[in-house]
């Protein structure tokens, strides 16, 4: 009898430890996993990061390209108006001319003005799309993970 609850003991360690064995196999496997889902799931973020900051830089560049030039418009406006008005004949002249440039002038500035929000506003969009993306990434995993 002693040596059937030697071997009963035996059998039963061997379980124990075949399970526990099993168990701890399992365990890394499931964090060997995670791990590689966290580092995929990183890799993206950061991915995301440098789009939209590149996306960002490329709309700074636009804009500043877009004022520069409307700079040098407006400069090259104003001599020719200088120059216009340098040649009036009168005084009513003169009064009708700078009239003129200053509508001109007021509707070009506030054309500008249009173009630029909406350069800034497609800037923002496209440097924020990486970033809403990866948000929307999040929220669909936590979901998944109820």
């Amino acid at each position: 009898m002693a040596a059937a609850a030697e071997t009963n003991a035996k059998s039963t360690a061997e379980q124990f430890t075949l399970a526990g064995n099993t168990a701890f196999k399992d365990v890394i496997e499931k964090s060997l996993t995670a791990l590689a889902e966290t580092n995929t799931y990183s890799k993206k973020n950061l991915e995301a990061m440098v789009a939209s900051a590149t996306a960002a830089a490329k709309g700074a560049e636009a804009v500043g390209a877009q004022a520069m030039a409307y700079s040098k418009k407006t400069v090259e406006d104003q001599m020719v108006a200088a120059k216009s008005l340098s040649q009036a004949k009168s005084l009513q002249e003169a009064v009708e001319l700078q009239t003129a440039f200053a509508k001109t002038a007021m509707e070009t500035y506030m054309a500008e003005m249009t173009r630029m929000s909406e350069l800034f506003t497609a800037s923002m969009k496209d440097s924020l799309k990486p970033l809403n993306e990866r948000v929307t990434a999040t929220v669909e995993r936590l979901q998944a993970a109820r």
